[in-house]
C-alpha cells in the first residue's frame, strides 16, 4: 500500500484527495519541488503509474477480505469476492461517466491478476466469519482499506 501511496503522491494528478491533503500540509511550493525531484530521480512508465496502484490495492484488500463473508437475504457472499466486484463496478461507473476517471481494459487485467494472486496464491485461514459480527482490529483494517479508495478520488 505504501508503494501505491508513493505513486499517487508523486506521479498522479495533484487533484486527488491524498495529494490535496499533502499540499495543505507542506505547501504547494514544497510539494511541487519534491514531486519534480522524485520524478527526475525515479522515472516510471505509464503502466506502473496508472495500473500498479490499483493492482496492489486489490491484492491487499483481497487478503484482508478473505476471512469474512457478508450475509444478505439468506445469501452468503465470500469476502474475497468483494474487491473484484467493487473494482469492476468502479470501472463500469467510469465507463458510463458517472464518476471521475478513465475506463481502461488494462486496469481490469491488472486488478484481476492481483485479485487472483491474493485469492488463490497465498493460503490463509479458510474459516470465514461475518464481517460485522464481532469487529476486531483486523476487521477494521479490512473496512478501512475500502475507504482508501476515497483518497485516490479526483476532486475536480
Amino acid at each position: 500500500m505504501l508503494v501505491s501511496l508513493f505513486i499517487y503522491l508523486f506521479y498522479r494528478t495533484e487533484k486527488t484527495v491524498v495529494n490535496e491533503l499533502l499540499i495543505r500540509l507542506i505547501s504547494y511550493n514544497n510539494y511541487s519541488s519534491l514531486k519534480a525531484a522524485v520524478v527526475h530521480i525515479i522515472p516510471l512508465n505509464d503502466m506502473l503509474i496508472y495500473s500498479l496502484p490499483e493492482g496492489l490495492w486489490m491484492f491487499c484488500i483481497t487478503l484482508t477480505s478473505k476471512p469474512y463473508y457478508i450475509s444478505f437475504n439468506g445469501l452468503r457472499l465470500d469476502g474475497a469476492r468483494l474487491p473484484l466486484i467493487f473494482c469492476l463496478a468502479l470501472e463500469f461507473l467510469q465507463l458510463i461517466h458517472v464518476t471521475n476517471g478513465r475506463f481502461d481494459y488494462m486496469d481490469i487485467v491488472i486488478f484481476t491478476l492481483f485479485w487472483l494472486l491474493g485469492r488463490y496464491g497465498l493460503a490463509g485461514n479458510t474459516e470465514r466469519q461475518p464481517i460485522l459480527a464481532t469487529p476486531k482490529p483486523a476487521t477494521w483494517v479490512c473496512l478501512l482499506s475500502y475507504g482508501i479508495v476515497y483518497l485516490a478520488h479526483v476532486m475536480y
